[in-house]
């Protein structure tokens, strides 16, 4: 089954980041402000567009710095307790995400190997340990996106 953001995800993904999407179309904003730290973030989601000759779900993220794309999102991992949300993709056992936080902060992660995600993170280098840690938290869902497209 192919993960599509609906009313119920942008309603859970607005609760954990404390925001509202305001819809445009097929797209939904948010800002995230954090005036303490000066930060501001706006994050697009586009659920089931054209991308390329494909379609799927396209997760942009805009700061006053930078601006990272997630194609082809499978799904998220929205945490009260972190205050966070991370958007995920998977491609050839290869996974990347975006962590966007309620702070209007963001991680990005890409190309990591999967087998990361469920192994003894002591035995990684530092450097290497964080976004095994980070991405763990979407190993469920991924392992339920296997049994699905198995039964495709």
């Amino acid at each position: 089954m192919k993960f599509k953001f609906d009313d119920k995800s942008l309603s859970e993904i607005e609760k954990v980041l404390e925001t509202k999407f305001a819809k445009r179309g097929n797209q939904y904003r948010a800002v995230l402000l954090n005036t303490a730290e000066h930060r501001k973030l706006s994050i697009e989601i586009y659920p089931d567009i054209k991308i390329g000759d494909k379609t799927g779900n396209l997760v942009s993220i805009y700061t006053s710095n930078t601006h990272a794309q997630l194609h082809f999102c499978e799904g998220y991992i929205a945490s009260e307790l972190l205050g966070e949300v991370t958007f995920f993709a998977e491609y050839n056992g290869r996974l990347s995400g975006i962590v966007v936080e309620k702070e209007a902060a963001c991680s990005v992660f890409t190309n990591v190997d999967r087998e990361l995600l469920s192994g003894d993170f002591e035995k990684l280098a530092p450097e290497v340990m964080l976004s095994g840690i980070a991405l763990s938290l979407t190993e469920p869902l991924l392992e339920g996106n296997k049994e699905d497209s198995k039964d495709e």
